[in-house]
């Protein structure tokens, strides 16, 4: 009898468990490679995971709602299809009870070992067949990537990719072989607190309650879990972004028609906000127990309204080694990604400062909540026309102007007054002497 192990896959570099959310099968039910099992969660990101194989699940080993570790055994199938829920005593460990004298790791065949799914750069799960055969057949990435899958929301099945080959001219058929996407847990951190309990509460008629969505339990834990590890302290200036406002307004047509993307102000700011962290580097950093640690690399995270009162912050990977215009695309894409839940775990995790732009919603001000483990965020304000005073050869004036607030929160551990000042007063000279470069 040949079973495959179903494991817990590892979604991201810092996940250790997730969380399974809902089984599509049951015991003695029969399924089909690239057919849906269950759906698991690490916090803001759902994925649902595929059967690598065909056959009938012989034993599901937890529950819906139960966390499970990453690398455990969840599942075991039976590629033979011999349905039978009671066929051996199996653990929560993932291991099956063998007769006296076998040698279990002798005889295990290649097809038992448990092989995790691929997911790729453009977020899309490809089971280890199709990873196997891609690979025999010299299939890149991208061309994997560009194959219109038939399978259930539009997964690559093996079909596909031989069909994608015999077009290509190079059929070469493998043999069908049964073998073989946080909240990131801030650095130096204990367990991450449940939602903070309230006063009693009390209720009258036409009252409505709601339960909290598992995304609004998260974000509460987040907020609390930052103000509870970092001494929150925040500035304000107003910076004159006239110049910002005209360029856009000369160049917003040429840019979407060539790009075809449209070009909104926040990409200027993320630009000038990457330069002013490479100037100052501690704000680009968190913290361990009593170690600062500097980050090197610029992980932009943007904060992203979601239906349902909802907010996730994918980051831009590598913010500094791109232009103004690979920012705006890259922006783009998270936001699209993040909107249609198609965000992988690692668009999530990593990020080193976080921008949110208070401005979509006509705000002028606000307060942000640090995003752990990262140790500042800015918030940018809603640009506005008003009156203001200009130095000129011939006196002052009072000129209309285009203006907007941008508000820093830092935590004060290790970032003093002096040095958050001296950023925020950095970054708006950044964005007041803003000139793109040529071809942006």
């Amino acid at each position: 009898m040949a079973n495959f192990d179903i494991i817990m896959p590892k979604m991201g570099e810092s996940i250790e468990e997730a969380t399974i959310t809902r089984w599509f099968v049951k015991e003695d039910d029969q399924v089909e490679e690239d057919d849906l099992l269950l759906e698991i969660a690490t916090d803001k990101v759902d994925s649902e995971i595929p059967s690598p194989v065909e056959g009938v699940v012989k034993k599901i080993l937890f529950k819906q709602d139960e966390v499970v570790a990453v690398g455990t055994v969840i599942a075991i199938i039976d590629m033979d299809g011999e349905a039978s829920s009671k066929a051996g005593e199996e653990t929560k460990s993932g291991k099956i009870d063998e007769p006296p004298g076998s040698d279990r790791k002798d005889e295990e065949p290649e097809e038992r070992r448990p092989i995790p799914g691929i997911i790729s750069g453009a977020e899309r799960f490809y089971s280890p067949l199709v990873r196997k055969i891609a690979s025999e057949e010299n299939i890149s990435q991208a061309a994997l990537d560009s194959i219109a899958g038939s399978g259930l929301h539009g997964r690559v099945q093996k079909r596909d990719v031989l069909k994608f080959l015999e077009q290509r001219g190079a059929v070469h058929p493998a043999e069908t072989l049964p073998s073989d996407p946080a909240l990131q847990k801030p650095v130096g951190a204990a367990s991450t607190p449940s939602v903070a309990a309230s006063a009693a509460m009390t209720t009258e008629r036409g009252d409505e309650v709601i339960e909290m969505s598992r995304m609004r339990k998260l974000i509460a834990q987040h907020m609390i879990h930052s103000k509870q590890v970092s001494a929150h302290v925040t500035n304000m200036i107003e910076v004159d972004v006239t110049g910002v406002v005209k360029w856009r307004e000369r160049v917003k047509d040429e840019f979407q028609k060539r790009e075809g993307v449209k070009l909104t102000y926040l990409p200027v700011f993320l630009e000038a906000t990457v330069k002013t962290l490479r100037e100052y580097p501690q704000i680009n950093a968190s913290v361990e127990d009593d170690k600062i640690i500097i980050k090197k690399r610029i992980n932009l995270g943007i904060a992203v309204s979601l239906p349902g009162n909802n907010l996730i912050v994918p980051n831009i990977k590598d913010a500094a080694s791109l232009s103004l215009t690979g920012i705006t695309k890259r922006m783009n894409e998270l936001a699209q990604a993040a909107r249609s839940n198609r965000l992988g775990p690692d668009d999530i995790s990593g990020g080193t400062f976080t921008v949110t732009n208070f401005g979509s919603f006509q705000n002028d001000i606000g307060t942000p909540i640090i995003n752990q483990p990262e140790v500042a965020i800015l918030a940018v304000g809603a640009i506005k026309k008003k009156p203001a005073v200009l130095e000129t050869a011939e006196g002052d004036v009072i000129a209309i102007r285009q203006k907007m607030w941008l508000s820093l929160t830092y935590d004060h551990r290790i970032i003093d007054g002096a040095l958050g000042g001296a950023f925020l007063k950095q970054l708006g000279d950044n964005i007041e002497s803003f000139e793109a470069e040529e071809g942006y």
